[in-house]
């Protein structure tokens, strides 16, 4: 059985890897012969909090042989990130680029940052986000004419650490993901009342579901791979394990529901 609540940090700067080939020919945009539209959306994994709260200021993108470029936001300020939980998302930036590689995209982040633990709001620490952003190293080149889509995930639930004085510490763990590296699983997991997280776990990597309150849940962003999928549920209910689910890019593996049983 998975430990809940036992969240573990990783570094801030994520090398995703990642190629945007899926992009297509944009013929209803105003971009010219030398630009592509690049649109950027923010998504996040789960975490045992009422509400993640961040500052949003602007994105920098820094282009090969570039210096680095300023854009804001669709909507600059305060983000509820897990508000985008279970295949949801918001537009974070949707603009013209000129063509070449992009070598590093950086979240810039204000002051007012916070985590919401049991009702009570807890300043996050966030110094070198604020100083030097939140970076993702994509190396993904840009075609003039061309739309490239790609989400920003934001793993709240591995990004929130809290120290020995009762303070949260924001220390940012995300990943990128295109149209074409999407791999995706959904499902529906009752009763309610069994509390169940669901992980999808492929080698090392282990990947975390929280279901809504209709026991709805999808993972996004899923490299190909056979996956095992647990259903970890309270302590008065009997876990579920669906071995050998296997995921291709581009497609959505549906589970269906899966009832969990009491012991």
């Amino acid at each position: 059985m998975f430990k809940k609540g036992k969240l573990t940090i990783l570094s801030a700067i994520l090398f995703a890897g990642i190629s945007l080939v899926s992009c297509k020919k944009d013929d209803n945009n105003s971009n010219d012969d030398e630009s592509a539209r690049v649109i950027m959306r923010l998504t996040d994994g789960p975490a045992n909090y009422d509400a993640v709260y961040l500052d949003v200021q602007r994105v920098e993108v820094t282009m090969e042989g570039e210096n680095s470029v300023s854009y804001l936001p669709a909507r600059q300020g305060v983000y509820d990130i897990l508000d985008f939980r279970n295949g949801l998302d918001t537009l974070l930036v949707d603009t013209s680029m000129p063509e070449g590689k992009i070598n590093q995209i950086r979240l810039i982040l204000g002051t007012n940052n916070s985590v919401v633990v049991d009702g009570q709001t807890y300043t996050l620490n966030t110094p070198s986000a604020q100083e030097s952003g939140l970076k993702l190293n994509l190396n993904s080149t840009l075609e003039a004419g061309k739309t490239y889509m790609f989400w920003i995930d934001f793993d709240a639930g591995k990004s929130i650490n809290q120290t020995g004085n009762g303070k949260y510490q924001l220390k940012p763990v995300m990943r990128a993901y295109s149209e074409l590296t999407d791999g995706r699983i959904k499902g529906i997991v009752l009763p309610l009342v069994s509390s169940t997280t669901v992980y999808a776990t492929k080698g090392t990597e282990t990947y975390t579901a929280i279901p809504t309150i209709n026991g709805y849940f999808m993972f996004r962003g899923l490299p190909e791979g056979e996956y095992k999928i647990t259903y970890d549920a309270a302590d008065t209910y009997r876990d579920v394990i669906i071995p050998n689910v296997s995921v291709k890019f581009g497609t959505e593996v549906d589970l269906g529901t899966t009832v969990i049983d009491p012991l």
